[in-house]
């Protein structure tokens, strides 16, 4: 049993704080508006200085590996994290917006 709120891409609430954990590559091809980015590997080094202990961050990869183990991580630390369970191709599906860098077509990678 899980010890952490766990939605779908479709139910995460408008004006969410969204931590997108997924490779630089990847967010710049498609991520979500506002998203705060950080790669899952540099979380353990840039969480403090980035994220705030008394939000609740959503958090998302493209399907749901990556981001389950850092909101179990984050939530060992007593941050607040909701797993997104689909990720970004649940939000896709979901037909949540999608944006790029760069002026490209936004896609999900």
């Amino acid at each position: 049993m899980s010890d952490f709120e766990t939605v779908r891409a479709a139910d995460v609430p408008a004006g969410a704080h969204l931590l997108d954990v997924r490779e630089d590559y990847e967010f710049t091809a498609g991520h979500a508006p506002g998203a705060l980015h950080i790669p899952v590997d540099q979380i353990p080094t840039r969480f403090e200085a980035e994220l705030d202990p008394d939000e609740d961050y959503h958090v998302i990869c493209r399907t749901g590996g990556r981001s389950v183990q850092i909101t179990q991580w984050l939530t060992a630390q007593g941050y607040s994290a909701v797993f997104v369970a689909d990720g970004m191709d649940g939000w896709v599906e979901a037909g949540r917006p999608l944006e790029a860098e760069g002026g490209e077509e936004p896609r999900v990678l």
